[in-house]
């Protein structure tokens, strides 16, 4: 899926994001601290997923030709959270911050469970009226069809594909032009709208491949300011809320954040709802944008 394309409300403004006026503290950060990578806050913790295992068990028997999984469900979790916490939504470029008009995910894709399989890079845009039924067919069927190639299937694949075929210095000059455009806002929208590091969350379904999850660098290059991995399924012996001790079966995340975006008491307070939708996952057949009715305390 590629991001819309939006014109320009007022000058300042980007065709990926609205310019937005930052805190005295955020407009120095961006430019004492210009590269993202000198800006990141890792937050991990570990997330009961007992009811929503019993949850998908009864949706799968129920609609097995369109499997749902963990990791489409962490994707609307977290979805979700950038709806009612729009400042996850947010980035800084040329040295400003910006919003982003949509809410926009992104992973990568095995082509094969094989060494020497490529990557696919896939993009989804959850609307206001999307569940976990109809992003998990969503992603079902997008995968099924990149997986059916052993290469790429253009888009951002492609644009990477050819560039990689130029000579080093040519290509150290394109990737140098393409910072300066992306700086000031004027960078294709062929290079930007099916690539993930311009997305809100560039996402890593580490437990697909049985690794726990790890902490993943943000990138300099583009515009993401959240990257999460999910890690694998297991047990661990969790204290329950009236004392005693239960062995659940849990589930680790980790998140890189831009800092420069948000304070860290907003990003401690909008993981809350992550675990709060896999306790009560029956909030996942809810639309998007419909509130949560949670309260973040």
């Amino acid at each position: 899926m590629k991001l819309s394309t939006f014109k320009k409300e007022k000058w300042g403004d980007r065709p990926d994001g609205r310019w937005v006026k930052a805190t005295g503290m955020q407009t120095l950060m961006a430019n004492v601290l210009p590269n993202r990578t000198d800006c990141e806050v890792c937050c991990r913790d570990t997330i009961d997923a007992t009811e929503l295992l019993k949850f998908l068990e009864k949706r799968n028997a129920e609609h097995p030709e369109y499997k749902t999984t963990v990791f489409h469900c962490a994707l609307l979790c977290i979805s979700r959270i950038i709806k009612e916490r729009p400042y996850l939504n947010r980035f800084i470029q040329g040295r400003r911050m910006y919003e982003r008009h949509e809410i926009s995910l992104s992973f990568v894709c095995k082509r094969r469970f094989a060494d020497t399989a490529e990557e696919a890079l896939l993009v989804v845009v959850p609307k206001d009226d999307t569940t976990i039924d109809s992003l998990s067919r969503y992603i079902v069927g997008d995968v099924k069809e990149t997986r059916k190639s052993e290469h790429s299937t253009g888009g951002v694949d492609k644009i990477m594909d050819d560039l990689a075929k130029l000579p080093r210095p040519i290509l150290m000059l394109v990737v140098k032009v393409i910072r300066i455009l992306d700086f000031w806002g004027k960078l294709p929208h062929d290079i930007w709208e099916t690539d993930p590091n311009y997305t809100t969350v560039l996402a890593s379904n580490l437990g697909s491949i049985k690794c726990p999850s790890v902490y993943h660098h943000l990138n300099n290059y583009g515009t993401n300011s959240i990257m999460i991995t999910i890690g694998t399924l297991h047990k661990e012996e969790m204290v329950m809320e009236d004392g005693h001790k239960e062995i659940r079966d849990v589930i680790d995340v980790s998140a890189t954040l831009d800092e420069r975006i948000a304070d860290g008491f907003y990003f401690a307070r909008s993981l809350k709802l992550l675990k709060h939708v896999f306790a009560h996952p029956e909030l996942l057949d809810l639309p998007l944008g419909e509130p949560s009715g949670f309260e973040y305390k």
